[in-house]
């Protein structure tokens, strides 16, 4: 297969181009600027436009490009940055398909956020959007995908918590575990829907190439686990305490209320039902092991 993908220098997007020229697939570079690698096309997401010849030569396209959620506070100005990135590229994105004969294939970003905070309750792909901003986010995110052109297979990949030494929330954790700082988020009660790099991308790699999935798809491990869980998983992998908690009225002068509330002091208990009803079979299954396996650098 020939794919395009738009976020591809992000976390998930270097490790899936990765995989595809692995496995012998070709893949276009959506990039902001000017081509540099023969693989690099320009997108411009202010005219929303891509550079000639569109996705006309391609099969699919995966579009994982958005603004950070975690990396400031939630000002109007952010959240404004936030929306607007992800609804931009996948406008631009529906907009090339409707006059590309050949791509027939979407996968579009979405989180578990859609689902907004739902306590120990288990959801799945067919339970309703939450309240909340990151629920009001990725209503929008996935209503732009889903207005492709009919006779475009869409896939909107509702990720949760990507475990990787790389980046990610492992990846911004690892350094305060490692001079002993590291602690619960809070009382540690809310559930973390987390999936391994590997098995987020084996995932795509399925969805790719699978013609009978389709629609919202959950990218998280069949185990989720509370902060306190995910901590003391850390923790011991790492040889380290995390004895102290913390507090969310101090995460909340750091962070703002809103990306406190919605973010890190509330969760989802999420299922992938679909992968599961497909027969995907997942490598890591165990919070405890995929964070060794992570910081082992094994992807």
């Amino acid at each position: 297969m020939r794919i395009a993908i738009g976020g591809f220098a992000g976390l998930i997007g270097t490790a899936l181009v990765q995989r595809l020229r692995k496995d012998g697939h070709e893949v276009v570079t959506l990039t902001r600027h000017e081509a540099i690698q023969p693989s690099d096309r320009r997108w411009d997401l202010d005219t929303l436009s891509i550079a000639p010849p569109f996705l006309d030569d391609v099969d699919a396209v995966v579009n994982l490009a958005g603004a950070p959620i975690a990396e400031g506070r939630w000002t109007d100005e952010r959240k404004t940055r936030i929306l607007a990135s992800r609804i931009d590229s996948t406008r631009l994105i529906v907009r090339a398909l409707a006059s590309s004969p050949r791509c027939r294939v979407f996968l579009n970003g979405s989180a578990v956020g859609y689902y907004g905070p739902h306590g120990d309750e288990w959801v799945d792909e067919n339970d309703p959007a939450g309240e909340g901003f990151l629920a009001e986010v990725c209503q929008r995110w996935e209503a732009a995908a889903f207005s492709a052109p009919e006779g475009a297979r869409v896939a909107t990949l509702r990720t949760g918590h990507v475990m990787s030494s790389f980046g990610g929330i492992l990846g911004k954790q690892r350094p305060l575990f490692q001079f002993g700082l590291g602690g619960k988020v809070g009382d540690g009660s809310q559930y973390m829907s987390w999936i391994s790099l590997h098995d987020h991308v084996s995932a795509m790699m399925r969805i790719l190439t699978d013609d009978s999935i389709s629609g919202p798809v959950n990218l998280v491990g069949p185990n989720p686990c509370t902060n306190a869980e995910f901590t003391k998983a850390l923790a011991k992998a790492m040889h380290r305490p995390a004895v102290l908690p913390f507090p969310t009225p101090a995460a909340k002068m750091v962070f703002g209320s809103q990306l406190v509330d919605e973010a890190l002091c509330s969760g989802q208990r999420v299922k992938p039902a679909k992968l599961l009803d497909h027969g995907f079979e997942f490598r890591d299954t165990s919070i405890s092991e995929s964070i060794a396996s992570a910081l082992a650098g094994r992807r």
